[in-house]
């Protein structure tokens, strides 16, 4: 089998490595999708991983070609999305579906150990999910990370059909939080310094875009759209730290900002916010459950996630893919051997 071997310093080798077995209470999957994230950049781009170094990939989705003992063999053929973290199994964060916080510490695919940019590749039998009738491969391996972030992050500021929401930045998670918060009925402005991306976010649902580089204040840009008073929720994912700041400062009274963008610093008067009585959290990833309950929604608002992907690409093709994602200028990109 093949995979793409992330070595940093924007460095990428395509090894060989023999067909994987199964251990006790594992599965190995045959990779149809696997997507391209923005937290694959930072080891792309960050330093020199020598022996450290993983098969990249964290948003997989395939079919199950072999179990381990422990795994009935009912699971093999089975079409499944995979849930990236791996936790001990037995703490309360793990119990819970939320492995990432796993309170003896966790693996994730394609940073800590390897991940789904391979033809196969092997994961604990606990962090699969049969995939739904009519669920795509592509939305399935969207669901796993990015946009399963942007669903995560819209849950987490409780947005309903009443708001309006500023989305700060279109890359492939604002553009999937986009999708996902006009289909529950809220007004998105979407926020973003790529005109391409900006147009993108129109045919995925936003009632109106900004350039922020374009105009003097956003602040002054989104009040103007919101009659004065701002918006009630805003979404942080582009990591940038101007973003940041003014993700708080375009809230109307009692607002709520989320921030899932890796990468920005915010500094704030606690009194200019206070008094407002807004509400600022992170969110990071989803869980295991959380997972299911998005793609029931795709499913019921038939909301096409494989539009996130612009960029189709096999495993032979990976530095080209790497070099093109490194631009972001564009969509998603995915590794889809027949999509």
């Amino acid at each position: 089998m093949r995979g793409v071997l992330v070595q940093g310093e924007r460095k990428l080798e395509l090894v060989q490595r023999p067909d994987p077995e199964p251990g006790p209470n594992e599965v190995v999957v045959r990779m149809e999708a696997s997507g391209l994230c923005g937290t694959d950049l930072h080891t792309y781009r960050g330093p020199a991983r020598g022996s450290a170094a993983k098969v990249g990939g964290h948003e997989p989705a395939g079919a199950v070609v072999a179990v381990g003992v422990g795994v009935s063999d009912d699971w093999v053929g089975r079409s499944v999305m995979v849930h990236h973290y791996f936790g001990c199994g037995s703490c309360d964060q793990c119990l819970s579906g939320w492995t990432q916080m796993c309170r003896r510490g966790n693996l994730a695919m394609g940073d800590t150990t390897d991940g789904s940019h391979s033809d196969l590749f092997t994961v604990p039998f606990s962090t699969v999910i049969e995939m739904p009738e009519g669920l795509s491969y592509l939305a399935a391996a969207a669901i796993s990370c990015g946009a399963g972030t942007a669903w995560a992050a819209l849950k987490r500021l409780n947005l309903t059909g009443d708001d309006t929401i500023a989305i700060f930045g279109q890359g492939p998670v604002g553009l999937a939080a986009t999708q996902f918060a006009g289909a529950m009925g809220a007004r998105v402005i979407a926020l973003d310094i790529s005109p391409a991306r900006l147009e993108r976010s129109v045919k995925l649902g936003a009632w109106e875009t900004v350039d922020p580089t374009s105009v003097d204040s956003v602040n002054d840009v989104v009040r103007d759209l919101t009659g004065g008073r701002g918006v009630a929720k805003s979404l942080e994912t582009s990591g940038a730290s101007s973003a940041a700041q003014d993700a708080l400062h375009v809230l109307d009274l009692w607002g709520a900002a989320c921030y899932v963008g890796l990468g920005s610093t915010l500094h704030f008067d606690l009194a200019e916010h206070l008094r407002k009585q807004m509400t600022a959290t992170a969110s990071w990833t989803l869980s295991k459950s959380q997972m299911v309950d998005c793609a029931r929604f795709v499913l019921d608002r038939r909301i096409s996630l494989d539009a996130l992907f612009s960029d189709r690409w096999t495993l032979s093709q990976f530095a080209e893919a790497y070099e093109r994602f490194d631009l972001q200028t564009s969509g998603k990109g995915v590794f889809a051997p027949n999509a």
